[in-house]
């Protein structure tokens, strides 16, 4: 993974007042930074869109065009989208501040400043702008590498695509057999569920084989996680929990490139749907989109009670591993909160035999 430079970052500073822009040159130098520094709006402008920087430090009033009109130009090009602008000014109202947000801004310092509230907000706006520019890049490397291995999916490319996988589980090492394991989960509940009345119509012999084969894809957006968030053994912060979320988004998108090339790969469609909806829960609470109840689909509510037993069940970098009756316990505790509380029940008669499961398949002693 790439390691965040902050040392190697270019900011630009637009200041009409020479003094502002020395001062304000300095303290960022003695950081390390890479500066450019500007007294007009429209000089700015001009060199930000022929090489844009990693941030932008801009003043409100300035003579020809102030610094929201800048900021809402250079907002216009697709560039700049991620591209934090702070504001740094004399004008204090809310009125000021807020339409500096509405512009585009992601924050605002009001003049005078503290070299040290200047310096910890340029350092925190960077840091975040970094780990996008991160995640962007290992996002695009796993686009290649879906789209190479599911262009043309066919029975003998399931291999290659259960490989992947296991490459990306790798980076854990504690996950274990978690694939196989959660795959034969899904495969059990689902004949189970096939023998309940409620769900013979959705269930048929060719879901049972889709569940199978497409249960591996739930965490593939996690190839783009970075190591230090993934494979962090305390809790995440809330910065952190958000990038990790991403992994169901991430995962559900190139899931559907691959699918709009080989639409004929029901399993595929199914891998879409649980890799999108796997973390969603039955209450609404759950993410990215806050599903509520049958809104999530089918195979996601099976795919989220296979995974929960067995990340309860597992050793992971952050916890130890729960014995089978209180991973047992913990879950009663999610009907109708985490868990379609039908399914549910039909894995609570069944426990038994998926604690089997575990156990047959287990690498860890629990």
């Amino acid at each position: 993974m790439m390691e965040i430079t902050l040392k190697d970052s270019v900011i630009m500073i637009v200041d009409d007042i020479p003094e502002n822009l020395m001062l304000l040159s300095g303290i960022l130098r003695s950081r390390g930074y890479k500066i450019k520094a500007f007294q007009n709006g429209n000089m700015a402008i001009s060199a930000a869109l022929k090489n844009p920087p990693d941030l932008i430090l801009l003043d409100v009033m300035m003579p020809e065009i102030d610094g929201y009109e800048v900021c809402s130009r250079l907002k216009q090009d697709e560039r700049f989208q991620n591209i934090p602008i702070l504001f740094i000014s004399a004008l204090s109202s809310t009125f000021d501040k807020l339409t500096a947000f509405e512009v585009g801004g992601v924050d605002y310092i009001s003049k005078p400043f503290e070299t040290k509230e200047v310096e910890a907000r340029v350092k925190a706006h960077l840091t975040i702008r970094l780990l996008q520019k991160d995640i962007e890049k290992h996002n695009s490397e796993l686009q290649h590498i879906i789209k190479e291995q599911v262009q043309e999916i066919t029975e003998s490319h399931l291999v290659t695509i259960f490989a992947m996988i296991k490459l990306a589980e790798a980076r854990d090492d504690d996950t274990g057999k978690h694939i196989e394991r959660t795959k034969t989960f899904c495969k059990t509940l689902a004949k189970k569920l096939q023998e309940n009345p409620k769900y013979k119509a959705f269930i048929d012999d060719t879901f049972i084989e889709n569940i199978y084969n497409a249960s591996p894809l739930h965490d593939v957006g996690k190839i783009a996680i970075p190591d230090r968030i993934l494979l962090k053994p305390g809790k995440l912060t809330g910065e952190e929990f958000e990038i990790m979320k991403t992994h169901t988004n991430l995962g559900e998108k190139y899931l559907k490139e691959a699918y709009c090339e080989s639409k004929t790969n029901s399993f595929l469609k199914m891998g879409i749907e649980i890799a999108g909806c796997h973390h969603e829960k039955w209450d609404g609470s759950g993410y990215p989109r806050g599903l509520v109840g049958d809104e999530i689909p089918l195979s996601a509510r099976i795919m989220a009670i296979a995974d929960v037993y067995d990340a309860l069940r597992s050793r992971r970098v952050y916890k130890e591993p729960f014995s089978h009756a209180v991973s047992i316990s913990i879950m009663a505790e999610g009907k109708e909160k985490h868990f379609d509380p039908d399914i549910l029940s039909e894995f609570l008669n069944n426990a038994d035999v998926l604690a089997e499961v575990f156990d047959t398949l287990n690498d860890i002693e629990v």
